[in-house]
């Protein structure tokens, strides 16, 4: 079932997924260094329903965010990369800075962030009035993409 879907094809899969009645879990991150506290965390919001879509930010949108040195994959290659993780049914890609819009046409039943964005979680008002759950999950210790780089970079000559 784990395949890629445009903004539309999510939007009318989310609605035959609905007849179905499947519970339909949404998570969302720029992923250009996939780790183990991605896994965990992919691994959790599925457990929690029945589909698990996950999100990415375009090329473009992670540049906006993160610099102009990111991602250090592009958004072909870590749709690729998720579309092979177990964890994962359904793969997006949105383009704005935040995916807001994108949780609003898709309104899921779960939405799932990592606890350091527990400040702020886009979407949230359009899933709760709808009677969503919105969750955060623990971070894994010792995991992070900012680290990974810090290390890759320490350990240069």
């Amino acid at each position: 079932m784990s395949r890629f879907y445009s903004r539309q094809e999510l939007i009318a899969a989310r609605a035959q997924w609905n007849r179905e009645g499947k519970k339909v879990v949404f998570t969302n991150g720029c992923y250009d260094i996939l780790h183990p506290g991605h896994i965990r965390l992919l691994e959790t919001s599925r457990s929690l329903g029945d589909v698990l879509i996950l999100a990415l930010n375009t090329d473009a949108s992670v540049q906006r965010i993160k610099g102009p040195l990111r991602p250090f994959l592009n958004q072909r290659q870590r749709s690729q990369i998720a579309l092979s993780l177990e964890a994962v049914d359904a793969v997006t890609l949105f383009d704005e800075d935040t995916p807001r819009e994108l949780i609003s046409a898709v309104l899921p039943d779960v939405l799932i962030k990592g606890a350091d964005w527990s400040h702020f979680i886009a979407g949230r008002e359009e899933v709760e009035a709808v009677g969503g759950l919105v969750m955060t999950v623990p971070l894994e210790p010792g995991y992070s993409t900012t680290s990974i780089v810090d290390e890759v970079l320490r350990r240069q000559p």
